[in-house]
C-alpha cells in the first residue's frame, strides 16, 4: 500500500469539501485566525506524515 499517494489524495479532498462548504455558505471560516492560532498543527501533521511514509531508500531488490 502506498500511503504517500493516499495521503495526498485524502488531503485534497477534504481540502476540497471543505472550499466547497465555505463558497456555498454552509460554514464560515476566518483563515487568517486558524491559521494565526493553529499553525504548529500543520508542522504536528508534517511531521506524522513523514515518519509514516516509508522512505525511498528501499533495499529490496526490484523485479
Amino acid at each position: 500500500m502506498k500511503m504517500r499517494g493516499n495521503l495526498g489524495a485524502l488531503a485534497l479532498i477534504v481540502i476540497g469539501v471543505l472550499a466547497l462548504a465555505i463558497n456555498l455558505g454552509l460554514i464560515e471560516v476566518d483563515f487568517a485566525q486558524l491559521l494565526r492560532t493553529w499553525w504548529p498543527l500543520l508542522l504536528i501533521l508534517i511531521g506524522i506524515g513523514m515518519f509514516l511514509t516509508p522512505g525511498t531508500t528501499d533495499r529490496r531488490p526490484r523485479d
